[in-house]
């Protein structure tokens, strides 16, 4: 059994400080009233480890934030009105400080020496107080991990402090980006969601960006997803990680196994799987398995996760595999820490995601995350097609994310009776983007494979396979013709090639 870490062993060590270096830093703002411009975003007082300076730096910012000079005289007397002089060593002291340095020219890196020594000082802090959550026998496990996350977290945040950046220097970059764009005929900015039309709206999936995809239940949120994941995996080469609260990582699987064999997903639940000469469905699952075991896609389907979770796996991912993208399914399922305190499910869910963007943000890659809609989406008049307003739980879903789309489909609306849909209309999916941060908005129809449980594009620019030899390896199956009957036996093999004037519904 291991030793205790006893207070005394832990402080046994002077911890890590510079004294001259703070020294040298208060006499360089003595010497040059300008010099706590330099550091003023580097340094609090609580990075000094002496507290007589500590004291000091304080009495300095004040003077600063009072527009005062900042002088031996100006100091010395607004120590003595808050009766810290004799404490700080008097104005003797004061004076020292100005011959422990000959210039206030290397201010900068002092204060670079300081706050590294107060860097390692809190990590040290922190380690033990991390250490002492260990002993902790309380039932809240997560919580304790949380807070021992956060407590480094919190030091590695800090130190990444960013300067002021030049216009000149964001337009430079602004430039190259637009003309390498132009060059490349419009190549998209962001990750290909594999779909034409809607990479057209979006130019792909954006980094740092909160996409969130909503729907009622049934109606494809999931099935989406996935198509997104294997798109950005397989053609793409993207890294992809999925956070599955509604499916099991074996469910997810088949559906991304049926959907890249062109194999109908009941039939391979069931086993009832074709071995006819014509239409021999175990070449294509072995060359589905194949392309997905090469693709980098990442499967957590762990059950009552909470947004804490979520993160430290996400960093956890990114550290170790770079991830350019995630995946959570779906967000009402999600735990934040709210509901630990008594707060009611909309604070909840604010915080979720709000915890959503920042990761998007800190990992600088796209997050997906579906969500559910209220009822009241079916108690409109007309078409249940989806607003901003039918969000469940939480108006912040809407103000945190970046891109809002809605799925509709008249197939999946109770309004309308599925057996007097045309099979054009039943195959019909609507995407509509509500809000787009930074591009438009609008309408885009995709085609919805009811076999396959998939969705695929309508556009013929999306056609073009990225591999001219075998266009449909890894290229899901064309659907069958808008107005052709679908049933449990309909041979999804390729069809051959449509006359000019028959309707084109391509590969995806």
């Amino acid at each position: 059994m291991p030793e205790q870490i006893t207070e005394t062993q832990s402080i046994e060590k002077l911890p890590p400080q510079n004294l001259e270096a703070e020294q040298s830093v208060l006499g360089s703002l003595l010497l040059d009233q300008n010099a706590i411009i330099k550091i003023g975003d580097i340094l609090v007082p609580e990075d000094f480890y002496k507290d007589t300076h500590k004291v000091i730096f304080q009495s300095m910012l004040d003077l600063f934030d009072k527009r005062e000079p900042i002088d031996l005289l100006a100091l010395a007397n607004n120590l003595e009105e808050k009766k810290q002089l004799e404490l700080i060593g008097g104005r003797t002291y004061l004076a020292d400080l100005t011959n422990a340095v000959p210039s206030a020219a290397n201010v900068i890196h002092y204060a670079n020496i300081v706050r590294k020594k107060s860097t390692l000082r809190n990590l040290l802090y922190a380690s033990h107080e991390i250490t002492q959550l260990g002993y902790d026998e309380s039932d809240d496990v997560d919580a304790l991990l949380d807070q021992a996350e956060q407590k480094l977290f919190n030091i590695s945040q800090r130190s990444l402090r960013q300067n002021f950046i030049s216009i000149k220097s964001v337009l430079h970059e602004t430039f190259e980006r637009i003309e390498k764009l132009h060059q490349g005929d419009g190549k998209l900015r962001g990750i290909s969601t594999g779909f034409f039309d809607l990479d057209d709206k979006l130019s792909g999936l954006q980094a740092s960006d909160l996409v969130v995809i909503a729907a009622r239940p049934s109606v494809g949120k999931t099935s989406l997803a996935l198509d997104l994941a294997r798109n950005m995996a397989i053609h793409e080469k993207k890294s992809v990680g999925i956070f599955s609260l509604e499916m099991s990582k074996e469910q997810l699987v088949d559906r991304l196994l049926c959907t890249q064999a062109g194999v109908e997903l009941w039939r391979m639940r069931t086993g009832k799987l074709s071995q006819a000469p014509e239409h021999d469905d175990f070449p294509r699952i072995a060359n589905a398995m194949g392309e997905l075991s090469e693709s980098d896609i990442f499967i957590d389907d762990a059950v009552n996760v909470n947004i804490m979770e979520i993160r430290t796996k996400a960093r956890r991912l990114h550290a170790e595999n770079g991830v350019d993208c995630i995946i959570v399914d779906y967000l009402q399922l999600m735990e934040g820490r709210s509901n630990k305190n008594g707060d009611n499910r909309v604070q909840e869910v604010a915080e979720i995601t709000r915890a959503l963007k920042g990761i998007a943000r800190e990992l600088n890659i796209p997050v997906v995350a579906l969500s559910q809609l209220s009822r009241a989406v079916e108690q409109q008049q007309g078409a249940a097609i989806p607003r901003l307003a039918h969000l469940r739980e939480s108006g912040t879903i809407e103000q945190d994310a970046d891109v809002v789309m809605f799925i509709y489909r008249k197939s999946a609306d109770r309004k309308y009776d599925i057996n007097e849909l045309s099979q054009e209309e039943r195959n019909l999916a609507e995407i509509h983007i509500a809000k787009h941060r930074n591009g438009p908005t609008g309408l885009v129809k995709l085609f919805f494979n009811e076999q396959l449980v998939s969705f695929q594009s309508l556009s013929k620019k999306s056609q073009e396979p990225s591999n001219q030899d075998s266009p449909d390896i890894g290229q899901s199956p064309p659907p069958p013709a808008p107005n052709a009957p679908i049933s449990p036996n309909t041979d999804f093999s390729p069809a051959p090639e449509l006359p000019a004037d028959a309707v084109d519904v391509p590969d995806m």
